[in-house]
């Protein structure tokens, strides 16, 4: 009795010591094998200095759909593994349509806000109903803050895979959330003018979206005539430069300042159209136009990176969609119709700036050759393998929307549509004449990136009632294309922020049950979960009984 006394106090006193030593030490283990609740090295950074509270909000709550019950899940131990990491941060889960009097009321003010709700068809045997949830958190800082979407969507996924997708991006978008509203010193972006680029409105949203991250100015490059050298100078006061569609010829003076700009270091964006043609030139009364190179002055350029911009157009059976109106006035109907010189480019998931992305929209792109030099050369965005090229000038007709593709004439696919280059530059002018005097010009730079893209509209939101749309949406056809997260991803890896972009190589695999086998095989788990159970307590209660009267029955 004594020495069972003595273990019973030991054991006592061993639980009160661990459960004491637990409010100084605390650690957390994972398990699972996939390492989807180790945050990594950038995220752990992103964290370290909010060292005032930050409040999450998470509008996941209430009765949600199965598939948003496992994102909230998910949600919630992504940001506890944040938590655990900064006591700062705090989070709750609430309800946004909860308490609400006109739901349509509430759910346009968060439209306003940019909380765009995901519509889910919801399958209950044979009842079919729409549900309409908000995948959103809200990340407060101060009087900062950032939204985050939670919800990945791609073209023809399934159920499955948008989770799978979602679930991979969290700890992105948090840590690029907390990366935000912690940001002291930002970066300089360039928006390059003076050659026909896109106008501000068609840039707003991409914009807009940066502006979190860095500081954006304008540089017109007509000064460069009058003044190369102050320019250049004012060029340099900028990490990146993003040349957004231009449609007139650029003079040798102004590619010379180009030139020192990226030697000296300066990283550059170039969205370039080789054809000229767009779209509204197809609306009148022969339903055609003519598409004609377009002249950039840009070929030796970019051939010393080692890559040429062909002024040719990407026919893809992998396309979007276009609207047609038919009819005329109150009996006019506006109909989707495929157009097979905007290809549907899915991402190819071999670099961290197209990673785990949605497809891509873009408008009359060429392909681009890569050409044999020192410089890497990675494609980042390519047409599918059911793709052709056209030379132009060629003319184009609404007509091809009549007839069917013969597939037989696509069989020479996979063409480069985006290049990201990396290398020792080396000066585009050296061992030539300069057109301009510059002060000590480079000849050969440090490594360096760039990154050029076959599809100025790639940057284009639509517009309105006169007000700029979120970049990858299409009014027209109400869907969302990657567009926006591709130059994002570009950006904040050309500028060396690439710690974040990194986590998206991070690979989550969810594990989903089989809907198909549970609704074939739903009696028979039912009467195994719930039949089973009773059956062996009778069992067991029977045998317990008769047991009993064998051994001490008279």
């Amino acid at each position: 009795m004594k020495k069972t006394l003595v273990s019973i106090a030991a054991a006592l006193l061993l639980l009160i010591l661990i459960n004491a030593l637990s409010g100084f030490i605390y650690t957390r283990f994972d398990f699972t094998e996939d390492h989807r609740y180790t945050l990594s090295e950038a995220a752990l950074d992103a964290v370290s200095e909010l060292g005032r509270p930050v409040i999450v909000d998470v509008l996941l709550e209430g009765n949600l759909p199965p598939e948003f019950v496992k994102l909230r899940t998910e949600t919630r131990q992504i940001l506890e593994e944040f938590a655990s990491e900064n006591g700062n941060i705090k989070f709750t889960f609430v309800n946004p349509l909860e308490n609400t009097k006109n739901i349509k009321e509430s759910v346009a003010g968060l439209q306003k806000l940019g909380l765009t709700p995901a519509q889910v068809t919801v399958e209950d045997n044979s009842k079919v109903s729409q549900d309409i949830v908000f995948p959103w958190a809200m990340v407060n800082y101060g009087n900062k803050t950032v939204k985050v979407p939670l919800l990945k969507n791609k073209l023809g996924a399934t159920i499955e895979e948008r989770v799978n997708n979602s679930v991979q991006q969290l700890e992105y978008a948090f840590a690029d959330a907390f990366s935000k509203i912690a940001i002291q010193k930002k970066k300089q972006i360039a928006v390059i003018k003076g050659n026909g680029e896109l106008e501000d409105i068609y840039l707003a949203d991409f914009l807009t979206s940066i502006r979190d991250y860095y500081n954006i100015g304008a540089i017109t490059l007509d000064s460069v005539s009058g003044n190369p050298q102050k320019t250049l100078d004012q060029l340099k006061g900028y990490n990146l430069a993003l040349i957004a569609k231009p449609t007139e010829a650029f003079s040798e003076s102004e590619k010379y300042v180009m030139d020192q700009y990226i030697v000296n270091g300066g990283k550059t964006i170039w969205l370039i159209d080789a054809v000229s043609m767009e779209l509204d030139s197809l609306f009148n009364e022969q339903k055609a136009a003519m598409a004609f190179p377009r002249n950039l002055n840009l070929n030796d350029f970019f051939f010393k990176y080692g890559i040429r911009v062909n002024p040719d157009l990407v026919n893809d059976m992998y396309f979007t969609q276009i609207v047609l109106a038919t009819g005329e006035g109150n009996a006019s109907q506006y109909n989707p119709v495929p157009w097979y010189y905007h290809p549907m480019v899915f991402s190819r998931n071999n670099h961290p700036i197209n990673n785990n992305l949605e497809a891509i929209r873009l408008q009359f792109a060429s392909s681009i050759d890569t050409l044999a030099n020192a410089n890497k050369k990675t494609v980042l965005l390519q047409s599918s393998p059911l793709s052709r090229l056209e030379g132009t000038p060629k003319q184009i007709s609404l007509d091809i929307i009549h007839s069917s593709p013969k597939k037989e004439n696509y069989t020479n696919g996979n063409k480069a549509l985006a290049v990201l280059v990396a290398g020792d530059f080396t000066s585009v002018f050296a061992n030539r004449v300069k057109p301009a005097q510059l002060r000590n010009p480079l000849e050969k730079g440090k490594s360096n990136k760039m990154l050029v893209v076959s599809d100025g509209d790639i940057i284009k939101n639509q517009v309105r009632n006169g007000r700029p749309l979120e970049l990858g949406y299409d009014k027209w056809t109400n869907n969302y294309y990657g567009n926006k997260e591709f130059l994002i991803n570009a950006v904040n890896y050309l500028l060396d922020d690439s710690g974040l972009i990194n986590i998206r190589n991070k690979k989550v695999a969810i594990p989903f049950l089989d809907t198909q086998k549970i609704a074939a095989h739903k009696t028979k788990w039912q009467l195994v979960n719930i039949g089973l159970p009773l059956v062996l307590t009778l069992v067991f209660g029977l045998g317990f009984t008769f047991f009993r009267r064998r051994k001490y029955g008279a």
